[in-house]
């Protein structure tokens, strides 16, 4: 049966992700960012000053909403998770070095994308009957294309429901079992673990349910709290990596530009094929930072705010900080650590965290995998987020989210237990196939974006005006 599965995911996942695909996430981002005057560059320093700038601001937080911090925490939750450790690493193993520079690549043109999704998820917003404030992909397509595309709406938000127990449930608690397993066995040589994996899923399905079912204000308070401490502590143990490493740093950012081109020149033949390195960077960056996807425009639309442009910078800070930043570090901790990598063959978070031991000893594997656990924890709350709203869309009703919630929660107890490789090629597949009625939007879209642009940084009250959304 697995075999059988392997067969039918491994086909569409290369359709998926075939030339064509590559084509359409990078061309709908390169159009964004020329029809924005590539408002990711020219913006930059002021989206930074914008966002960092109103992150703190609580004052006046209306029922059913989220300050702007804790929409962006929220966003962040589920897009700095383990596709910025395990998914980085596999990328690094499977299409070589030269896979982070395609990383990075669809980074810059992922923040002028993320910026047209959160813009338009704020701009055409609702709210459900229990006031709260609900917005994304589903709702641009259906208010903002009319309704003889409520049909794309409909798949998105089909793709979306089973993309979040594959992506945002079991790959996550599969790293987080990963890497307590592994500090496990750092100390005390053990080599069964079916039992401990399985508590690990019921207790990580148990925290899961006391977040998610407190709503969208606890969903907000844990975020905030949780994703500043995670990217803190990551941050000061990559860059002591680095540092203790900096002799290593030039010959890394070597092998990465190298490797982008020719491959064989760093993997020894392994990873042959240019197309793998870039199929695996882009894959991979879009599964950690989610340009293209939409889902994180689902979070930003919950802020208490009246400007979707505003909004949308944090777009432009998300996936600065998520891929560029925190993958970037990652890369460095693998590449300058000199630690054996196997070009070809999958690899996880265990290949993250030798680099860590290597460098720090066998005690920083407890660090990492606190690390580790909050990345992945905070990506299952926030993806949850992501699946209720996609079930509210589908069934016109917030009476299912509770029961979903339920279900979802469940699923960490065969994320704990089942192969990892697997079930990175389905979350792979399910991406690609929720990104693909989310491009198609933005592309439709891309005038209303540039209309709102100017409307923002336009002098004119009256232009001023347009900008705001139905739903204040």
């Amino acid at each position: 049966m697995l075999e059988t599965i392997k067969a039918v995911n491994g086909a569409v996942n290369n359709f998926i992700w075939g030339v064509p695909a590559m084509i359409c996430i990078i061309g709908v981002g390169l159009l964004l960012s020329i029809r924005t005057g590539f408002i990711q560059l020219r913006k930059f320093g002021y989206s930074m000053k914008t966002t960092v700038g109103r992150m703190f601001q609580k004052k006046g937080i209306s029922d059913g909403a989220l300050s702007p911090f804790q929409a962006v925490c929220t966003a962040l939750a589920a897009t700095v998770g383990t596709g910025n450790i395990a998914g980085v690493a596999g990328a690094i193993a499977i299409g070589g070095p030269g896979a982070v520079f395609w990383m990075w690549c669809s980074a810059l043109l992922g923040m002028c994308t993320k910026f047209a999704e959160v813009t338009l998820a704020v701009f055409y917003r609702e709210r459900n009957p229990k006031g709260d404030l609900i917005g994304g992909p589903m709702y641009y397509m259906k208010n903002g294309l009319g309704k003889k595309w409520g049909w794309l709406a409909v798949l998105y938000s089909l793709f979306g429901v089973f993309a979040v127990f594959g992506t945002g449930n079991a790959t996550q608690v599969n790293t987080i079992t990963t890497a307590i397993i592994s500090a496990v066995n750092a100390y005390t040589g053990m080599e069964d673990f079916a039992v401990l994996r399985l508590v690990l899923g019921v207790v990580i399905a148990i925290l899961v349910g006391l977040v998610l079912l407190g709503g969208i204000k606890r969903i907000g308070s844990v975020t905030e709290k949780l994703v500043p401490f995670m990217a803190v502590l990551y941050v000061v143990l990559s860059l002591g990596v680095v540092g203790v490493n900096f002799r290593n740093v030039p010959a890394a950012f070597a092998a990465i530009f190298e490797g982008a081109f020719a491959p064989k020149a760093i993997t020894g033949g392994m990873v042959g094929s240019m197309f793998l390195s870039m199929k695996k960077g882009i894959s991979r960056g879009i599964f950690s930072n989610e340009a293209g996807l939409g889902t994180g425009s689902i979070a930003h639309a919950c802020a208490d705010t009246g400007k979707p442009v505003k909004q949308g910078l944090f777009g432009i800070f998300e996936v600065f900080a998520d891929t560029i930043v925190i993958c970037t570090l990652t890369a460095m901790v693998i590449l300058c650590s000199g630690i054996s990598i196997n070009f070809g063959a999958a690899a996880g978070a265990e290949l993250t965290i030798s680099g860590f031991t290597s460098t720090y000893g066998s005690w920083v594997s407890i660090f990492t995998a606190i690390a580790l656990c909050c990345f992945a924890f905070s990506t299952i709350i926030g993806w949850g987020l992501y699946g209720s709203r996609c079930v509210e869309y589908l069934c016109h009703s917030d009476k299912v989210i509770k029961p979903f919630l339920v279900v979802y929660a469940m699923v960490s107890i065969l994320g704990a237990t089942v192969d990892l490789g697997l079930l990175w090629d389905i979350a792979d597949t399910f991406n690609g196939l929720m990104a693909i009625p989310n491009l198609i939007a933005l592309l439709l879209l891309s005038g209303t974006v540039v209309k709102l642009m100017k409307a923002h940084f336009s002098d004119n009250p009256e232009e001023q005006a347009a900008e705001t959304p139905a739903v204040k």
